[in-house]
């Protein structure tokens, strides 16, 4: 009985360390999506996030300002989308990945100007693990939602903030109507392109939270592309949670739920490349049965031109 809740633990404590860069850039591609921007380019948007803060925190020896570093990465490369897609209105899918490949080509030619080589840079100033006493000490759950990093608090209180702005709130107002009816937000006197580009620049913010999870939390280090697909999972997630944070972050959940178990199966009994396989099948098979059935705010991936 003591193994078996003691198994529990550490699957729940590995599912929120893999769900948690996911929740994060779910929750900003649904700040751009609702505004009406579509952002496929969640994965690169978390891959030179995850870079920048490996350089910031190596070189200034410092956890925050490598998170500051890479919240300037994150706002950067987003607003380089916003001005493609909402100024230039160019194709939103194609300007997302041109977005991915940047960072996926770019991160490697960077490891070589700053480190000297690719594939993985040296150790950097990470966050390390935070026990709450009292709330850590509740049998199983304890220790697995109770000592964390602080990044994974910051998520805690960020899905339910997430809510709070989006759907309490005349800024969350504002942007879901730019996404559903942009029109009549430009009757109201409200800029949809402003709106357009907060709900872009916050996505790109919550997506390097996501990349800082990867480099200085869950490892201390950054490795070449090793968000490994994440910013699409995420964006799965967001569309499997009906572009709800809540729901969201409960998709998240179980996609990281799905690749705590492949951690735990023997690879004797199945073979690694089919474990590896599982959390994406389970994207696939999840968007195939109930993607098809969300639906997206009504002027997702539209160009809005002021009459």
């Amino acid at each position: 009985m003591e193994e078996t809740l003691t198994a529990l633990g550490a699957i729940l404590a590995s599912t929120l360390r893999n769900a948690t860069p996911l929740i994060f850039a779910a929750l900003g591609g649904m700040f751009s999506e609702r505004s009406g921007v579509v952002n496929i380019g969640l994965e690169g948007l978390m891959l030179i996030s995850a870079f920048a803060g490996a350089v910031g925190a190596f070189y200034s020896g410092n956890a925050l300002v490598g998170l500051a570093t890479a919240l300037g990465a994150g706002l950067l490369f987003a607003l380089i989308h916003a001005v493609m897609c909402i100024t230039f209105e160019a194709d939103q899918i194609i300007s997302g990945t041109a977005i991915n490949l940047l960072a996926l080509g770019g991160t490697g030619f960077l490891m070589v100007v700053f480190f000297g080589s690719g594939g993985t840079t040296p150790r950097v100033a990470s966050f390390e693990l935070v026990r709450i006493p009292g709330l850590a000490d509740i049998p199983v759950i304890g220790p697995a939602l109770f000592e964390q990093s602080l990044l994974v608090y910051l998520m805690y209180f960020l899905v339910p903030l997430t809510f709070f702005v989006v759907f309490r709130t005349p800024f969350g107002l504002r942007l879901r109507a730019s996404g559903e009816v942009p029109e009549a937000v430009d009757t109201a006197g409200v800029s949809v392109t402003r709106m357009r580009y907060y709900g872009v620049a916050l996505s790109g913010m919550l997506a390097a939270l996501g990349g800082v999870y990867l480099s200085m939390s869950l490892l201390s280090a950054f490795t070449e592309g090793m968000t490994n697909g994440r910013g699409f999972i995420a964006l799965a997630a967001l569309i499997f949670g009906r572009w709800n944070p809540i729901g969201a972050a409960v998709a998240a959940l179980l996609f990281g739920l799905a690749q705590a178990v492949t951690f735990r199966v023997a690879q004797d009994v199945i073979p690694l490349e089919f474990v590896q396989m599982f959390p994406y099948i389970l994207t696939i098979v999840v968007l195939a049965g109930f993607g098809g059935r969300a639906i997206a705010p009504s002027a997702l991936g539209k160009p809005y031109r002021k009459e």
